[in-house]
């Protein structure tokens, strides 16, 4: 019932701008519903209910999205719902449409950013990394680590069909940057950083390529697409439900590491395991062994790296 109009934006008619801002509401409800859909499915139950904002923040030049839980340091104007939100910006600067007509980046409009958020509150309400359900309602924590950011991004090129889920408004860089965020399979450990003033959007995207490397292989082997995206999800849960996760300090540092949530895996669907380790070990990922210590293997033997 209403036009994109080119994403609306600043250098249109108002009339124009409101098509634009209809279109994102529906674009961003229909994308969220599909998502939360896909997810009950495996689950066999709804995640909880997501409230999504649009236009958030008054900062004019704010362009992308991000999900929120209830923090006092989050500074945030409105109070944030304990279950998550997710906050999608006004947008910003202008990419290149598929017709090279220059189209406004609202948020809404963009699939990719939809859905990568909706990631996140898979990720809060199953594996649970950061621990959130041991913290007070009002005071969880919104840092995200590798395996949240890397999870959200394989979840997008799940829905998307693509590997290249952000090639739209990061056309600008190359494939070969991994900035660009393609899961692409040479992005091994041997490009993870890890640590806390590095970014693990970049470290994220080491894990989402080998999962989309093993979801390759399990469709290779005839298994299909779907039983590997049920076997992620189903992991996910499983992550969360582990009763070996106490409330101490080394529990949430094991949360951060890829091998954790590999064996899982493995034991989420135990005839796919083989094909799955075998992927993931191309990238470096092997179970039972921390992040830093994949990282200094796979350094260690570059030859063996699926991008050396």
């Amino acid at each position: 019932m209403f036009d994109p109009a080119s994403g609306g934006g600043p250098l249109v008619s108002a009339a124009a701008d409101h098509q634009a801002r209809a279109f994102g509401v529906v674009n961003t409800a229909f994308h969220v519903q599909r998502a939360l859909r896909f997810v009950a499915g495996p689950l066999h139950h709804p995640l909880p209910h997501l409230l999504v904002r649009i236009g958030m923040h008054d900062r004019p030049h704010w362009g992308g999205g991000h999900y929120r839980l209830p923090n006092p340091g989050n500074g945030e104007a409105t109070p944030i719902r304990p279950a998550g939100e997710v906050h999608l910006g006004r947008g910003r600067a202008f990419l290149a449409a598929p017709d090279r007509r220059r189209y406004f980046h609202a948020p809404a409009h963009n699939a990719a950013i939809i859905y990568h958020e909706v990631g996140h509150h898979l990720c809060r309400h199953t594996a649970d990394f950061r621990l959130n359900q041991l913290r007070p309602a009002q005071r969880q924590t919104n840092t995200k680590i590798a395996l949240d950011e890397g999870t959200a991004d394989v979840m997008t090129a799940i829905l998307l069909r693509t590997d290249d889920i952000y090639g739209w408004h990061r056309q600008h860089i190359p494939v070969w940057d991994q900035r660009r965020r393609k899961l692409d399979p040479r992005w091994t450990m041997a490009h993870f950083h890890g640590g806390r003033h590095q970014d693990p959007h970049a470290d994220g995207t080491v894990w989402a390529s080998a999962c989309w490397s093993a979801r390759q292989r399990v469709t290779a082997s005839g298994a299909g697409p779907g039983r590997f995206d049920a076997l992620l999800l189903r992991s996910m849960e499983l992550a969360g439900d582990d009763d070996a996760a106490t409330r101490a300090t080394p529990a949430l540092l094991g949360r951060r590491h890829f091998s954790r949530l590999l064996a899982t895996m493995t034991h989420a669907d135990p005839q796919l395991a083989p094909g799955v380790l075998a992927a993931m070990a191309a990238h470096g990922i092997r179970p039972g062994v921390s992040n830093s210590e994949l990282r200094k293997r796979a350094r260690a033997e570059p030859a063996k790296a699926v991008g050396a």
